[in-house]
């Protein structure tokens, strides 16, 4: 079984990244780079939950989606592109029956959506919402900036997290792929949300404030309808500005990547409580959990970062040189 890792960076005035980039993963957990793929800031990366196709968000003013093919050796070929109707997207994800790809255009303010084939292409894009609306945050609230689109468990509903208007709205999801309004959710003034994970086998989800530095504790009480259950800092750390950027559950745990304290903040799940920070390279963006190891797109270090999850927070920081990085997604080929 070959492990791999696929690393999406910025690229052009954006940054210094040249696309993916594909690591090979050893049973130690070190990294070796095998191959790179050309492509325009593919910054946020998702898989088919059943097809060997991989999905990458071209962050661009144009806004972009590209579909690419993983080979049984892990090569990456285009097949298929389509336009965002927004600018800059910056998240992506796919229903769990596979049938649509769901897109959240940062800067355009807006949700898409895509019907994908049989063999994982985009077909059409059908639904095409937009968002208005602002928030106390002058110079990031200025306008409605939809940071991720979120599918329920069943993939009937898909709940957006805006972080200019400090709301999740959320929509059925139709068997065409339509978009229809079902609840809007608001959050704290100034929160700035960024993501949203439900807890698995709960009504509770958990939101990154990426403005206010914060990880808040909500609760589902109706489909698509979330209310505050509490709030609490992402990081041990007192350095300001904390732009909170990426979280991940992982059995009883949850980690936030922070940046401007520049570590991952490890949570236990019970009581939301931060228990260690670990120090992982400058401006943590995504990360991924791998065999106890953990990798960050440490953006501004110009490297994937991996350190071993400890119960102190204290491990050895191990440095794989990329540029500009800003996700990470391990792979495990047959």
């Amino acid at each position: 079984m070959a492990e791999l890792v696929f690393v999406g960076c910025y690229t052009g005035d954006a940054g210094n990244g040249t696309g993916i980039t594909t690591l090979s993963r050893s049973p130690s957990g070190s990294l070796r780079e095998v191959a790179s793929l050309p492509l325009e800031s593919p910054s946020w990366l998702v898989r088919h939950p059943s097809l060997p196709v991989l999905y990458a968000a071209n962050e661009t003013a144009d806004g972009g989606v590209t579909a690419l093919a993983i080979s049984p050796s892990g090569e990456l070929s285009v097949i298929g592109t389509a336009e965002t109707g927004g600018a800059h997207p910056c998240h992506l994800a796919v229903t769990p029956d596979g049938r649509f790809l769901l897109c959240a255009n940062y800067t355009g303010g807006s949700v898409a959506v895509f019907s994908l084939t049989g063999s994982g292409e985009p077909a059409a894009r059908t639904a095409l919402v937009q968002h208005s609306g602002s928030g106390p945050v002058a110079d990031r609230q200025e306008a409605a900036h939809v940071h991720m689109a979120v599918p329920s468990p069943d993939g009937s509903l898909v709940s957006a997290v805006d972080l200019g208007t400090d709301e999740i709205r959320s929509y059925t999801l139709t068997s065409s792929g339509e978009l229809e309004p079902l609840a809007v959710s608001s959050l704290p003034p100034g929160t700035g949300p960024r993501q949203l994970v439900r807890r698995p086998g709960t009504d509770l989800a958990y939101v990154v404030g990426e403005l206010a530095g914060t990880l808040i504790t909500v609760r589902e009480k109706a489909p698509g309808a979330f209310e505050l259950v509490a709030s609490t800092p992402s990081t041990l750390s007192s350095v300001k500005p904390n732009l909170v950027a990426h979280l991940e559950l992982a059995d009883s745990r949850l980690y936030v990547s922070n940046r401007g304290p520049d570590c991952v903040t490890e949570f236990a799940l019970d009581d939301a409580a931060a228990v260690a920070d670990q120090p992982c390279g400058a401006n943590p963006r995504h990360f991924a959990l791998v065999d106890g190891t953990c990798y960050v797109a440490a953006q501004s270090e110009d490297a994937i970062t991996a350190f071993t999850l400890t119960a102190s927070g204290e491990a050895e920081l191990r440095y794989y040189p990329t540029g500009s990085p800003t996700f990470v997604l391990p792979v495990s080929l047959p």
